[in-house]
């Protein structure tokens, strides 16, 4: 298993994990490879120090363009980001998931033909609008595709 430091563009950084430096290149050259708080595909692999091989020692491989310049991250940045993450996950785990029919549930919450909730879906800007100019408060969320799904 090959865990990779990476960074956004938008200096978002996380851990990759994959089966093996292969794997990484051919994901990273896929397009496959995207931050999980933006869904960026602007990435670069960061320095990182790897596990020391004492058994067989071999001449270290040049860094991929990617990591030859790496974005420092300041406390502040790392902290917004955490906090940004805890907050998705509470969101995630604290509502229901109507889907694409978030603006219609909306409506039927509002107008006391469902069950008050905290929900969560999908809806388009002019949906959001008219939810608004009815006087139902809504909150865009916008979340990467790798977000969707289970965070760690």
């Amino acid at each position: 298993m090959k865990v990779l430091n990476l960074c956004c563009a938008h200096d978002h950084r996380f851990e990759g994990w994959f089966g093996s430096e292969a794997d990484f290149q051919s994901q990273f050259e896929g397009g496959l490879v995207e931050c999980p708080l933006c869904g960026d595909k602007t990435v670069t692999r960061l320095p990182s120090a790897p596990r020391l091989n004492v058994s067989g020692a071999r001449e270290p491989k040049a860094p991929t363009p990617a990591a030859q310049h790496p974005v420092p991250a300041t406390p502040e940045a790392m902290t917004m980001q955490a906090m940004w993450l805890k907050a998705v996950q509470h969101v995630m785990a604290n509502t229901d998931d109507v889907g694409e029919r978030f603006a219609e549930e909306a409506r039927r919450i509002h107008y006391g033909e469902a069950e008050e909730r905290a929900i969560r879906g999908r809806a388009t800007r002019e949906d959001a609008q008219a939810l608004a100019e009815e006087g139902i408060d809504v909150m865009s969320l916008p979340l990467p595709a790798a977000a969707k799904g289970t965070l760690q």
